[in-house]
């Protein structure tokens, strides 16, 4: 499975961008997609999740209100929609899928990994 980051870009403190995530080469094993970031100097921390068939959905605190995680299953496809962005969502956001059903929060249930897309916040 190959994932496929898109989106990411500069925005001023309170914007919106919009992430996407294209799956290929298996969609059998991305049965749930979601999101992490790492920002520099601090350890990775999840982001969103989403169960493809189902469309449950788990966020992290810090960003339940302002994000929104969406699939087209027909294109195999997730979305982070992100709004009113602050300086501290600057980040890497890599896109993850896992074969199982899962809305867990550790990088290990997650066997795919995106290679990442820089998002920018700025004061």
């Amino acid at each position: 499975v190959q994932l496929v980051e898109s989106g990411g870009g500069l925005v001023q403190a309170g914007g919106s961008l919009r992430l996407s995530c294209l799956a290929s080469g298996g969609t059998f094993s991305t049965n749930t997609m979601g999101w992490f970031r790492q920002a520099p100097g601090r350890e990775r921390e999840f982001v969103a999740v989403i169960i493809m068939n189902l469309g449950t959905t788990d966020y992290a605190d810090s960003v339940k209100g302002r994000f929104t995680i969406s699939r087209d299953n027909a294109k195999n496809t997730v979305y982070l929609q992100m709004n009113s962005l602050k300086p501290e969502d600057t980040a890497i956001y890599s896109c993850v899928a896992s074969k199982f059903y899962t809305l867990s929060a550790r990088e290990s249930q997650y066997e795919y990994w995106g290679p990442g897309n820089q998002v920018t916040v700025s004061s």
